[in-house]
């Protein structure tokens, strides 16, 4: 994207890199600026698995929608959704059954001006512009009410969002509002990076995102398993991303999982 045509987003900060930009050019998008990428090139400096990684995360997502429509969940509510790229929930959940309806959520200007010009004509789908720290904006949004009916089970994707969440602010307590607006048969799904087993590389990918928009905040297996919290784990349970129901090839980093320094997991809500 040209510094140029980029200055038509408005509300842009071109100067300040964001997570939501610099994981666009990490997937090989066009939505991103010079800040963003000269923030991307010094994180795969540090990891330069830094694409691979993407693509692990992005290819964990699919798949669990697809598990999610296959479970029979035809509404998704997407946090934190990023730029649109190459398989969004809705092309994925639109494969099992066209009448599903996603509702994204993110507050990134580059990605929801993007995201509403993808969705331009597509009726049931939508972006709310919102912090997803916000819960109650989140679920209270127009967009929200209309699409998704909180009656029937929906798919809750929180994917490589939660590590924005710092420690102050109460993960947990997030996690679980937004849960308790689920009902039985409703899906939890979250990716979320660590520290494990790289320390050393994920110290610089804190220091990179430090002077982001976004930093991050690491958290270990016991950490994101407690998430779940009074939700029954989809097997196979609290693992790397490549081994959440991947097939040999799916995945980037199959043969080499925990290269993807990323934890995910699928949760049912029970009654």
């Amino acid at each position: 994207m040209s510094e140029e045509c980029g200055r038509r987003h408005a509300g842009v900060d071109v100067d300040l890199p964001s997570a939501a930009r610099i994981y666009d050019y990490a997937l090989g998008g066009a939505h991103n600026f010079a800040a963003d990428r000269a923030a991307a090139e010094a994180l795969f400096r540090a990891v330069p698995d830094g694409p691979q990684v993407a693509w692990s995360n992005r290819t964990f997502l699919q798949r669990a929608v697809r598990y999610c429509g296959e479970q029979g969940v035809r509404q998704f509510l997407d946090l934190g959704s990023g730029i649109p790229t190459v398989g969004n929930v809705h092309e994925i959940a639109h494969q099992i059954d066209p009448q599903a309806r996603v509702v994204y959520v993110d507050n990134e200007p580059v990605a929801v001006q993007t995201t509403r010009r993808l969705l331009d004509g597509v009726d049931n789908a939508a972006i709310v512009e919102a912090d997803v720290r916000d819960a109650e904006a989140v679920l209270c949004a127009p967009q929200t009410r209309r699409l998704l009916d909180f009656s029937r089970p929906v798919g809750l994707m929180m994917v490589a969002v939660l590590h924005y969440v710092s420690v102050e602010e109460d993960v947990n307590k997030l996690v679980a509002r937004y849960v308790s607006a689920l009902v039985p048969g409703s899906f939890l799904v979250v990716s979320h990076t660590t520290e494990h087993p790289r320390p050393d590389l994920q110290a610089a990918i804190k220091k990179v995102f430090a002077e982001t928009s976004t930093p991050v905040t690491h958290r270990s297996r016991a950490e994101v398993a407690s998430l779940f919290s009074g939700l029954e784990l989809v097997e196979p349970g609290v693992v790397w991303t490549p081994e959440w129901r991947a097939e040999d090839g799916s995945d980037p980093l199959y043969a080499e999982p925990e290269r993807s320094s990323t934890f995910a997991a699928v949760g049912r809500v029970i009654g």
